[in-house]
């Protein structure tokens, strides 16, 4: 199992991490690109990342203390926050 949403497979560390999601989420709000439809928590057992994801696979996940989204471009390979995203990346997702 790579991710999984059951929360009894959260250790504490994990816990705490999702925590954090839900206060940045209740304090700052979703991210603007972030569609709201079937939220929900997710534990990546692999990476050890704990992150919000919605019905269209999005990713959201905090970068110091920001909630912002988490973005893979399948083209370049790249995965990460916008500012961390090559040019070309961003243009493959539209970030632009």
């Amino acid at each position: 199992m790579t991710t999984t949403t059951d929360l009894t497979k959260f250790g504490s560390r994990e816990r705490k991490m999702a925590e954090e999601l839900l206060k940045a989420w209740r304090e700052q709000g979703l991210p603007e690109d972030f569609y709201e439809e079937e939220v929900t928590i997710m534990f990546n057992t692999h990476s050890g990342y704990v992150f919000l994801t919605n019905s269209e696979f999005q990713v959201a996940m905090l970068n110091d203390d920001k909630l912002e989204s988490f973005y893979t471009d399948f083209e370049t390979g790249e995965e990460g926050f916008k500012d961390e995203l090559s040019a070309e990346a961003k243009k493959n997702l539209n970030l632009t």
